[in-house]
This record gives C-alpha cells, sequence and structure tokens, in this order.
C-alpha cells in the first residue's frame, strides 16, 4: 500500500485549463472518491496519477516517491476503466493473467494469484470463456479481477459500474464495498453516482472546473457543506435551494423572507451582520421536510404551494411542489403522498435543518446547522 500525494498540480489541453493547481492526499489505505460534474477534471486526475498523461507543473508522489519521469508501467498503480479493456481474444485467465506473465512470474504463482482472485470475485466458474460470452457485470469483475492479481500499491477506478443497469450496480456497489474491506488498499475512484460515493469513500472530493470545492468524509459534506454547489452535489436527492431577503433580527432569531413573502426563521449562533441590500439563499434536504396535515402544529418553518408530481417509488415518494413564485421544491417522504397533482398543500422543516448561502453560494456558518 501506499499515500498518493498532488502538489500544486495543473494540466491543460491545448488552451483549456482542466487542472487548475491541484493540492490533494490521499492516505495509505484510503478509498477517496472523486465526483463533480462532467469536464470537472476527475479522470484526468485518475490518469496523472497512473501516468497516461503527465503534468504540465507541480508533483505527484506515490508513497515517498516522485514519479512524475516515472513510466505508466513502473508506478504499481492497477486501473480498472469504465469500458473494462479486455482482451477479446483471450480468456478470463489469460486476461488477469497477461501482467504477471509479462512479469515474468512464475507458472505456478500466477496460477495461484488467479485462482484465489477469482474466487473472491466469484467468477473462477468463467475461467476459460472469452469476454464476449460474460455478461457486463461479469466483464466488470474479470477487470477487478485483473488489476487484483497484480497486488498494486494502489487501485484507480474510473466510473467502473457506470456502464450496468440499475439493479447490478446495486449488487456490484455492494461486492465492492466487501473487497475495499478485504484489500484495504489505497484506491482513488471516480463516479457520478452519489450512492456509490457515499458507500464507498473514506473521504470523498468534490470537484468544479479543475479546482477542489472540499474534501471530507462522506458525512462531512453531507452534514457541512461548504457552499451551494457542494450541498446541492452530496445526496441522492439534490438541496433545495431557494433565494430569500434579510427581515430583521429577532433576539436569537433571523428572519428572512422567501419571494412569496413567506418567511423562514434561523438561529442565530453568533452576531452577525446582515445586509438588507444582499442576496441570500437557503437550502433543506428533500429528507428533512414534511407535507403538513391542515390540522397539524407545526413550530418549525412552515411553505405553501402545489404539487405538479408525485413519484410513488414504493418504499418512497418524491414530491414535486410549485411555490407561488415559480419555484420549485423537492419533499422526500417515506410514506405514499395521498394528494393529487393539482393540491394546495403546506410543508414544514425544522429550523436547525435549514442551512444559508451568501450571494455567491457561501455557507454562513454562523446559523445552526446539523454537525455544529
Amino acid at each position: 500500500m501506499a499515500s498518493i500525494i498532488l502538489k500544486n498540480v495543473s494540466k491543460s489541453f491545448r488552451d483549456s485549463a482542466i487542472i487548475k493547481n491541484v493540492d490533494l492526499v490521499i492516505e495509505d489505505g484510503e478509498c477517496t472518491v472523486l465526483v463533480g460534474p462532467s469536464g470537472c477534471g476527475k479522470s484526468t486526475i485518475l490518469r496523472l496519477i497512473c501516468g497516461l498523461e503527465e503534468a504540465d507543473s507541480g508533483e505527484i508522489y506515490i508513497g515517498d516517491k516522485a514519479v512524475n519521469d516515472v513510466p505508466s508501467a513502473s508506478r504499481g498503480i492497477a486501473m480498472v476503466f469504465q469500458s473494462y479493456a479486455l482482451y477479446p481474444h483471450m480468456t478470463v485467465f489469460e486476461n488477469m493473467a497477461f501482467a504477471l506473465q509479462v512479469r515474468k512470474f512464475t507458472k505456478n504463482e500466477i496460477e495461484k494469484r488467479v485462482a484465489d482472485t477469482a474466487k473472491t470475485l466469484k467468477i473462477d466458474h468463467l475461467l476459460h470463456r472469452k469476454p464476449k460470452e460474460l455478461s457486463g457485470g461479469q466483464r466488470q469483475r474479470v477487470a477487478i479481477g485483473r488489476a487484483i492479481v497484480r497486488n498494486p500499491y494502489a487501485f484507480l477506478f474510473d466510473e467502473p459500474l457506470s456502464n450496468l443497469d440499475s439493479a447490478l450496480r446495486c449488487q456490484m456497489r455492494y461486492e465492492l464495498a466487501k473487497l475495499k474491506a478485504q484489500l484495504k488498499t489505497t484506491m482513488v475512484y471516480v463516479t457520478h453516482d452519489q450512492s456509490e460515493a457515499m458507500t464507498l469513500a473514506d473521504k470523498i472530493v468534490v470537484m468544479r472546473d479543475g479546482v477542489i470545492e472540499q474534501s471530507g468524509s462522506p458525512l462531512e459534506l453531507y452534514n457541512s457543506p461548504v457552499n451551494a454547489f457542494v450541498a446541492k452535489f452530496i445526496g441522492s436527492s439534490e438541496m433545495n435551494i431557494l433565494p430569500i431577503s434579510f427581515v430583521k433580527n429577532m433576539g436569537k432569531l433571523s428572519i428572512f423572507k422567501t419571494q412569496t413573502e413567506e418567511q423562514i426563521s434561523f438561529h442565530l449562533k453568533d452576531n452577525i451582520v446582515y445586509d438588507d441590500n444582499a442576496k441570500y439563499f437557503f437550502g433543506i434536504r428533500p429528507e428533512n421536510i414534511e407535507i403538513l396535515a391542515e390540522d397539524s402544529i407545526f413550530f418549525g418553518n412552515k411553505l405553501a404551494g402545489t404539487i405538479i408530481l408525485s413519484e410513488n417509488l414504493g418504499g418512497e415518494c418524491f414530491v414535486h411542489v410549485s411555490l407561488a413564485d415559480g419555484s420549485q421544491t423537492v419533499i422526500k417522504s417515506r410514506k405514499m403522498i395521498a394528494e393529487p397533482v393539482g393540491s394546495n398543500v403546506r410543508f414544514g422543516f425544522a429550523i436547525e435543518n435549514c442551512y444559508l448561502f451568501d450571494g455567491d453560494g457561501n455557507t454562513i456558518f454562523g446559523v445552526d446547522n446539523p454537525l455544529e
């Protein structure tokens, strides 16, 4: 195993800066998941680490060794690609054994490593088949097995499950989580899937436009995002964020109003000075909102709107509500919602579950939030 360190690393393609002075530390044995929108530089960082791309500036370390000038094949890194990248003319055994044969391992050692890895991945009965005879999930296991047999310093995964259907992706996510616990090897994992990130990561790194917006444990990013971008990106259903304006302070409460003139309250922790003319935004996660019955008494924040869509998924329901100003809010409920589309509803959320952002989208941490 080995740590991976990027120091002030930059990379451009032609006139486009893809990675901009990135500093990143991936601890020995840690699984770090890179997330962010398409084009933010996630996969480029993987390619820089494994040596498929050369950094324009900065230093890359694997363990205590700078590897900028070390060829990809000599870095001790194994990469699993989105496209599997299996040799179609080789059997599963031959695909998994190829890298070991190139490195002049003995026949007995190759057979033992391949057999042990195949058994771990439950593909030992497939060793004599070729890739065209395998399902997508089986091909992905072979690609992962080909990486494991090399016993590398670190594994790099570039969206390895994106080509699988939903059910198989869930199964493979579970298998990868077990494999991670078993191998205890440094991993860098790129994905768009929030469930993969939250399930597998020891640390999540959120990227945008070639820079790191925030890094930390999954719960740190979920509960204490540094800005609205991270707040919306982390979570299986993104945070609702609506514009508000400051009204007044009332003791330890700060009162804001939405564009529909309804009031939103925040608990103050510090003596924050708000600007009457500035823009602010409040955020609330869909799972922290509940639809209120007509006769219910609720002491938190309340808003009203019209149901425009209900997604009843069995174990949960997503209710899309349009507010009077045309903005929309999504409510995530564990019970089915009986109100039909077009119904007027009230919904409420606790003050301590609200987030406050300034006009630039930065989180204002002087108010209560779940981790403070």
